[in-house]
């Protein structure tokens, strides 16, 4: 049951940037600082146990240590004794080094932990070529050595103390890694000189060539300029016979996977002796400096077959360095939960960057688009549920140092609305990300207003006070500073709003782990609203999201006969007739906790409705259950499919806690495909258990 009413009609939004709470801002605040108050006083100890935190307790911070703080400026040229390694200083240039370093980060970990940052995840910080063509290595994805830190950040020992530092102060280091290229030191004959210079400066590109003309002999003919034999370390890596030498990828087709991206030298991830060799390689840097997970770059320009035994083996390689919550998720550069899930399925790593929810919530939120983009979203989630990995794990963002930032957004979508309304939309965007399922990111530099003037080295500005040109002259939101300034204020009224969130996220579990679940979308900017439920807690939390810009309410069936105010509102919501009123403010948001349990209920039976290849995946099989009887919502069922192997056995397919009940199978796994047999079992979580067989051929 819903309805829903406009009960405002204009933008509630103060001429300050400051005031951007909406309706009745006094009164809200008040109660905003009462429930900032009572979060501090309920965060419970995990937040000190780095070592057995799960990851979904976890706030991220993404940040290039470059462009963060210059703790020891003896180390901006880099390399005293590799000449590969050195230089590359120009802080007055955007591509260049601009004197970040770990030292810096370390001096800065207060400011994040204030923020209430659990995690922080850097850019790739093994040793780099600093000059590759125009620009400089800063970013750390053209390493040449795998073994040792870039010295324009420091010292092995220098990352070993940032992570014990951290650790001390309960939080985890994560390490971006890369298996798909190296840095560019392997030449063409036929698109190069004998001195590395390419021989077209017109597009400075080596064409493509595909698997049919090796076939017939057409091969480019690889080399490497000399002096530069023995770069590369380990040593196997300087071998070209290691890599796909086929020239620049085209983005498309089997170019995604064996093209050089951008020219850097790309790995043949199909060979069994590059897949052990980065095992190896990882292994080593687990052992050597302890971090707590890796988020790994270029994933689906990479071989799925790579993932399949990378992933287990480094997972597992942690545990037995005793390090139990190990994640690792990756970088796939695509909006498509189903193409986005492979690699989490068939490619077997525990979680990727929930690129879909980025384009999903800023297209809301930052945006004018349908908030049924975000139901249609999540009920794409039966797509990540398998065996060992499920929605919860995969890492969100609204925000990145290749697309963009969300302040960038908010300037191209609203060029003329105030900056108070964009800085509104941000926290609503941001808030959006740290209560919706996932594990939430945030993009350093954000939580100061940065806006950039595009994607890539346009998005990566200096917190420290900064003298590149075109980052000066923008106009941050919700402040007065620019980037020449020190941008390290805990004053900034984005930063404030996401310590608050953070204080609600770490002290309610049913925000972090629980169950999200639909409950309505508007076809035109107005509301998205959703459930959270805790497994064992059963309580719902009802939040309510406004992408409008103007007050609007909702009409919700209810699952207690009163709701708990936790933000955005000053009195419980209270239930009548079976259902409750939802207003929220102008680009607002409510959270409210119920008082009762959800009402448990029981199928009368369970239906196979429907057993088809899926039509976006077909390597899967699409299986959708109706349990009969089952109307109340919101409702609790856990639903089980199990499948039978190749060796007869029933083996885990996948558990789903939402309508529509599914699950995605690998048809390859079943034994007779689509004729094949499965078992789902029912749970309502609260003693009622069945369990049925299906033959899948219906």
């Amino acid at each position: 049951m819903f309805k829903h009413t406009p009960i405002c009609t204009a933008v509630v939004l103060a001429l300050s940037a400051l005031s951007i709470i909406g309706c009745n801002d006094t009164k809200q605040t008040q109660s905003n600082t009462v429930a900032t108050q009572a979060a501090k006083s309920n965060q419970q100890d995990i937040y000190q146990d780095y070592l057995n935190r799960d990851v979904r307790d976890d706030i991220f911070y993404f940040v290039l240590p470059d462009r963060f703080e210059n703790g020891d400026p003896s180390n901006d040229q880099g390399s005293e004794t590799d000449a590969i390694s050195r230089g590359g200083f120009d802080p007055t240039h955007k591509g260049y080094f601009h004197g970040g370093d770990l030292q810096g980060l370390k001096n800065r970990l207060d400011y994040l932990q204030d923020m209430g940052i659990t995690a922080i995840w850097l850019t790739p910080i093994l040793r780099n070529r600093a000059m590759q063509g125009p620009s400089a290595g800063y970013h750390g994805y053209w390493v040449v050595d795998f073994t040792q830190l870039d010295p324009h950040f420091g010292s092995n020992d220098d990352l070993k103390d940032l992570i014990d530092t951290a650790h001390s102060k309960g939080m985890k280091v994560f390490f971006d890694i890369i298996t798909n290229h190296t840095a560019d030191v392997i030449k063409y004959k036929e698109c190069h000189h004998p001195d590395g210079s390419h021989r077209d400066t017109q597009s400075y590109s080596c064409k493509y060539k595909y698997m049919e003309q090796l076939a017939k002999g057409d091969k480019y003919t690889p080399f490497i300029v000399e002096g530069e034999e023995n770069l590369k370390v380990p040593a196997w890596l300087n071998d070209p016979k290691y890599y796909n030498n086929q020239g620049d990828s085209e983005w498309h087709g089997e170019s995604a996977i064996n093209g050089d991206f951008v020219g850097l030298d790309d790995l043949n991830t199909r060979m069994p002796e590059v897949v052990d060799g980065f095992i190896d390689i990882y292994k080593d840097i687990i052992t050597n400096f302890k971090p707590d997970g890796f988020r790994i770059d270029t994933v689906k320009h990479v071989d799925m077959s790579f993932w399949q035994k990378f992933s287990p083996a480094i997972m597992q390689h942690a545990k037995d360095q005793g390090i139990p919550n190990f994640h690792v998720f990756g970088e796939v550069y695509d909006g498509d939960p189903a193409f986005l899930s492979r690699f989490t399925t068939i490619g077997k790593m525990p979680a990727i960057l929930d690129f879909g929810l980025q384009g999903n919530a800023d297209a809301v939120f930052a945006n004018t688009e349908s908030p049924q983009k975000l139901q249609n979203l999540f009920d794409d989630d039966d797509y990540y549920n398998d065996a060992d990995s499920s929605p919860d794990q995969l890492l969100t963002f609204i925000a990145n140092h290749d697309m963009g930032r969300i302040g960038l957004f908010l300037n191209n979508n609203f060029p003329d609305s105030s900056e108070a309304e964009k800085t509104q939309r941000s926290i609503l965007t941001h808030a959006f990300m740290y209560f919706a399922r996932g594990i939430p990111v945030v993009y350093y530099g954000d939580e100061q207003g940065f806006t950039g003037d595009g994607n890539d080295q346009a998005a990566r500005e200096d917190m420290m006070p900064s003298v590149t040109a075109s980052y000066n002259d923008n106009n941050l939101l919700g402040t007065d500073k620019t980037t020449a300034d020190d941008n390290f204020d805990k004053t900034h009224p984005i930063y404030q709003k996401l310590a608050e969130f953070a204080d609600i996220y770490k002290s309610h579990a049913a925000l972090r782990k629980g169950i999200h679940l639909n409950r309505h979308a508007d076809e035109e900017p107005g509301i998205y609203a959703f459930s959270r439920i805790e497994e064992t807690e059963q309580l719902e939390y009802l939040l309510v999201f406004n992408s409008a810009s103007s007050s609007q309410k909702v009409v919700l069936d209810a699952s207690s006969k009163q709701y708990q105010a936790i933000y955005g509102a000053k009195q419980p919501l209270k239930a009548q007739s079976g259902s409750v009123t939802v207003n929220v403010p102008a680009l607002g948001f409510v959270i409210y906790k119920a008082t009762d349990k959800v009402k448990p209920v029981v199928a009368s039976d369970v239906k196979l409705m429907v057993a088809e290849i899926d039509k976006r995946s077909p390597d899967f099989i699409n299986i959708e259950y109706d349990l009969l009887g089952v109307e109340q919502q919101p409702s609790l069922y856990k639903v089980t499919t199990e499948f039978v192997n190749h060796q007869g056995e029933y083996q885990l397919a996948a558990t789903d806690f939402t309508p529509t009940y599914r699950a995605k199978v690998l048809a390859a796994d079943i034994k007779d495909g689509l004729s094949g047999k499965v078992r789902v079992t029912i749970d309502n979580l609260n003693g009622d258990v069945q369990t049925k067989e299906f033959v899948l051929k219906r």
